[in-house]
């Protein structure tokens, strides 16, 4: 029997689908290549729906013979591998950013004498259209929750950045960015405490009831789908964090990470210029099997930050704290610095993956942010945050309008600055 292969993605399942497994099974057995999860995530946003759901999906659609892995975006790797008669693809790839990869199709067809056989892309449906409705419906707690760990699993690095408010989530949730042929989007959000309290005019002490930031992030939950990473100072006393846990896990929030300090909480990029002091490491520890006992599912990862670097304790320092987090059960490490280069967490992600390659790594680069993420991911980091710096460009804007305003006695000189008030009052849903 001749065989065909097809390769599709199916997160939301629609006539398009069906329609070219049904031109397909003219031409004989089909062969389902479905997209798993990095190769979706390398190229756009992760699919709500893990690659098992989607393969149990496809098998059973009436005129699928065989449903196989598809590691890569590019079709060129399977073909080479299953070696079929025929390819049915749509025709919507003879131009745009597809082009390339039928082209490399068409080679590795050729190879051995396979054919290409493209249809008439189904028109009146668009996955990216249906996925944008689904995003005005909302996620579940649940669905938000796991997405972090899916995330790491399947990419080589996930961008998470600062939302200290609604609005700042709503423009990271939608931004992309086209480069080197993929797009290019945030993964998730940070709570960062320093924002969270500045945002609200106060100092970044941990002054912030966990209640008040509890809300904040359920009005961003309110608005997004995707996950988030709560950062959580030191956790506070230890029967508190437990509780805590529980009301983080339940909102749908997908990590929290807690420092290794004690005392009044100072922001750590001031380094030893104000009192610091380390937690004991069996303190520590006693707080993160606490948080992790807390935990309903496993789902919930709780993350320890070393602030060894920070305080100038030295590498060993943070290698025996980051060995005795791990042998508590920490889901996951983060290791902060404040040079402006890489070199001494790079150094530290080289020590801890020779011992934990499958412990997740988390940076910030705030004061060292020339290091770029392919970089950080060769280096053996999972996640990278962009902690503050939706916050620190609101600022600015916000301060250089008013001075203007004042300057002039009106607002006409800074209408070149601001967004258009018909562009604001379309920004969100509902407002018309």
């Amino acid at each position: 029997m001749t065989t065909v292969y097809i390769g599709m993605t199916v997160d939301i399942l629609h006539h398009g689908h069906i329609n070219i497994i049904e031109q397909a099974r003219k031409y004989g057995d089909v062969t389902v290549g479905l997209l798993s999860d990095s190769a979706v995530a390398d190229h756009k946003r992760l699919p709500y729906l893990t690659y098992e759901y989607r393969k149990q999906i496809v098998e059973n659609i009436k005129g699928v013979a065989k449903v196989v892995p598809q590691e890569e975006w590019d079709y060129a790797p399977n073909i080479r591998k299953y070696r079929p008669d025929i390819m049915v693809h749509g025709d919507d790839w003879l131009e745009g950013p597809l082009l390339p990869y039928r082209e490399r199709a068409r080679v590795a067809l050729g190879e051995y004498g396979g054919h290409l056989i493209e249809i008439p892309y189904t028109r009146g449906v668009s996955s990216k259209e249906m996925l944008t409705q689904m995003q005005t419906l909302g996620t579940t707690p649940d669905i938000r929750r796991r997405t972090l760990k899916r995330l790491i699993a399947a990419k080589p690095i996930s961008r998470f950045i600062e939302a200290h408010n609604p609005i700042s989530a709503l423009i990271a949730e939608h931004t992309s960015f086209e480069r080197d042929g993929k797009n290019c989007e945030f993964d998730g959000f940070w709570s960062s405490s320093l924002t969270d309290s500045t945002a609200r005019g106060k100092p970044d002490i941990e002054a912030l009831e966990i209640n008040s930031r509890l809300s904040n992030i359920n009005d961003i939950f309110d608005v997004t789908t995707k996950p988030l990473i709560m950062d959580a100072d030191t956790g506070g006393k230890l029967e508190h964090f437990e509780l805590n846990v529980r009301s983080m896990e339940r909102l749908g929030i997908s990590a929290t990470i807690i420092e290794d300090k004690v005392g009044l909480k100072k922001n750590s990029l001031f380094g030893n210029d104000v009192a610091q002091n380390q937690d004991d490491i069996g303190a520590f520890c006693d707080k993160i099997r606490a948080g992790r006992a807390a935990r309903v599912s496993d789902d919930f990862m709780v993350i320890s930050r070393i602030e060894s670097l920070i305080l100038d304790k030295g590498m060993n320092d943070a290698i025996e704290r980051a060995q005795a987090y791990v042998e508590a059960g920490v889901d996951g490490v983060m290791i902060h610095s404040r040079r402006n280069t890489p070199d001494e967490v790079f150094e530290f992600a080289k020590l801890f993956k020779a011992d934990f390659p499958t412990i997740p790594l988390v940076c910030v680069p705030t004061s060292y942010n020339t290091v770029t993420e392919s970089m950080l991911a060769e280096h053996g980091f999972n996640v990278v945050i962009y902690a503050n710096h939706l916050l620190r460009a609101a600022y600015p804007a916000m301060q250089n309008v008013a001075r203007e305003i004042l300057r002039n006695g009106r607002s006409s000189e800074v209408d070149k600055d601001l967004m258009a008030i018909n562009d604001i009052l379309e920004l969100i849903p509902g407002t018309r």
